[in-house]
């Protein structure tokens, strides 16, 4: 169950890729519009399994529902549980703009506000914009 719950994920995020935008088509990499997060977010201890619960369904919704989310993939630091780190991606600042504006965003942010200790937002470019598609692909041959 556990696998194919990941394969439709996966599946859905190389859909993503080739028809949202996120692809230059003339060259087969990513496009420069693409927004790149990583956030940094430090919990309360007495929260952790509640955190995790709430922001795994907010990340499987926000995948699976909106076209512009191409990945909003939690993790959780080894030797430190209240160290949560997402890679957010999204096609445009567009498609992050309209993600925050969602009733399964907003229901998160609004219940895991008490149980956030610390939140930084940090902005990243691709290096290798090309590579993108092919982790993609990568993941789906195997």
């Amino acid at each position: 169950m556990k696998f194919i719950k990941v394969s439709f994920i996966i599946l859905s995020l190389i859909f993503l890729t080739n028809s949202c935008g996120v692809r230059n088509n003339t060259k087969n990499e990513v496009s420069p519009n693409m927004l790149i997060r990583i956030s940094e977010i430090k919990i309360y201890p007495q929260y952790i399994e509640e955190y995790k619960a709430i922001l795994k369904k907010e990340a499987e919704a926000s995948v699976r529902i909106e076209p512009g989310v191409i990945s909003i993939f939690p993790m959780i630091q080894k030797g430190d549980s209240t160290e949560i780190r997402i890679l957010e991606i999204y096609a445009n600042n567009q498609a992050y703009k309209s993600h925050l504006e969602t009733p399964h965003f907003k229901e998160y942010k609004t219940t895991t506000l008490k149980m956030v200790e610390s939140l930084k937002l940090i902005d990243m470019e691709a290096i290798d914009s090309q590579t993108m598609p092919k982790i993609f692909n990568k993941i789906n041959n195997q």
